[in-house]
């Protein structure tokens, strides 16, 4: 059982790290698309002269600041996650505080950055789908040589919702990690005691 739990710790906290990264991935792939097709379609944007080439194009800047912010809470979590191999919690045979810590960190980074995010991207992909008037898009895109996305083309929001799936499976089995690991040190511990008896 000692060495299937050192398997399953080690796994859980690159899966974590992965993770992380993915969200990161996610933050800056965000808006790539939109940016291709909409930032020549909305002229003086944040401006009182701003006007939509095409109707609904503004969802693009309207995401920005989030996007942003995205990007940034993305770095956070995942130099949060790096405190996982700091304190060894990937390799180490006996948990201390420390271990502790650092798994409740990413718990709590990872659960936190899924609920902000998540409402979020759900809102700017129906936005996207339901606001902009992609026959115009399309005929903006004709003229303006620029990237033309239907509302189909959904990818970056679609695989946000399949990272951050990850990202909420990678909380639980953190927690689940460290039940487990309770269980072996109780099991060892009990076995060093009752050797000494013997």
């Amino acid at each position: 059982m000692y060495k299937k739990q050192m398997i399953f710790q080690k796994i859980v906290c690159y899966m974590a790290l992965i993770a992380s990264a993915l969200v990161f991935v996610c933050s800056l792939g965000f808006s790539t698309d939109m940016y291709d097709a909409f930032s020549k379609a909305v002229d003086y944007p944040g401006t009182e002269w701003q006007e939509e080439r095409v109707p609904g194009a503004m969802v693009y800047y309207e995401s920005f600041e989030f996007n942003s912010a995205f990007t940034t809470v993305s770095i956070v979590l995942l130099v949060i996650t790096l405190a996982l191999f700091v304190t060894n919690t990937h390799s180490r045979r006996k948990y201390y505080i420390g271990n502790y810590i650092a798994t409740g960190l990413v718990v709590a980074a990872e659960l936190a950055v899924s609920i902000w995010c998540l409402p979020q991207i759900f809102s700017y992909k129906a936005q996207y789908q339901n606001n902009v008037d992609f026959e115009a898009l399309e005929e903006f895109s004709k003229v303006w040589k620029t990237l033309f996305i239907g509302p189909n083309d959904t990818f970056w929001f679609d695989i946000c919702y399949v990272v951050f799936g990850i990202v909420i499976l990678t909380a639980v089995l953190l927690v689940l990690n460290v039940r487990f690991k309770a269980i072996v040190m109780k099991a060892e511990q009990k076995a060093i005691g009752s050797g000494k008896g013997d």
